[in-house]
């Protein structure tokens, strides 16, 4: 992975030793590793910061990689997780996926199949998101339109607005540039103040706490 590659990853293992390992050799490979050593942790750092992959031990304290799992896709995480465990029944990879992981791999493994699939992961998740969990709704990207919870009428978006949307509610603890959003989700636009009509937009139709603004600096995701 090169620098605009590099990816978040949470680790959440309570074996030091392994920890201090993966860390090192899924830093060699570009990624951003932040660990966790039990699932209470894991649990406030997966709903609180931005993660792009997920890398969970089954057999966790304070909370079970499985019931983890499960608690953060009740919450709307949907940041893909790949399951560790020296359990490697099928009823125990049936509960895992059950529970939401997208993958298992059962301990010992070769950090070369680990890579492997912390890539296939990553791709598909890629290909495959089409539903982006906001904060009190959902932006669905094939349809351009925002659903809030517990409401069924659909907020219809331009493919701009969606675009900018989709950009802040990805990233939702981020704050970006003028500049940044411009490069991103404008890119035949040269006025900056383009960035400010759309904000304007998606404010109008979704609330104006949709995206906040952090003065001096630029935009991030707000609440609808």
């Amino acid at each position: 992975m090169n620098d605009a590659q590099v990816r978040a990853l949470l680790l959440v293992e309570d074996d030091r030793r392994l920890s201090e390992m993966l860390t090192e050799l899924l830093g060699e490979e570009g990624y951003k590793v932040t660990i966790a050593a039990d699932g209470h942790t894991a649990l406030h750092m997966g709903l609180t910061r931005d993660f792009d992959i997920l890398v969970v031990d089954r057999m966790l304290p304070a909370i079970e990689g499985v019931d983890l799992v499960g608690r953060l896709r009740s919450r709307g995480i949907i940041t893909p997780v790949l399951l560790l465990t020296a359990r490697g029944t099928v009823d125990d990879r049936i509960e895992g996926l059950d529970a939401g992981a997208d993958d298992y791999l059962t301990k010992p493994f070769e950090v070369t199949e680990l890579l492997a699939r912390l890539r296939a992961l990553l791709r598909r998740h890629t290909e495959t998101a089409t539903m982006i969990r906001l904060n009190n709704g959902v932006l669905d990207l094939p349809n351009r339109c925002v659903i809030p919870d517990g409401s069924s009428v659909e907020i219809e978006l331009s493919g701009r607005e969606t675009r900018l949307l989709h950009m802040l509610a990805a990233h939702p603890r981020q704050v970006f540039t003028r500049d940044e959003l411009l490069a991103e989700v404008f890119d035949d636009a040269e006025n900056p103040g383009a960035v400010d009509t759309y904000v304007h937009y998606l404010r109008r139709k979704l609330g104006r706490r949709a995206i906040r603004t952090v003065h001096g600096v630029g935009y991030r995701m707000g609440s609808l």
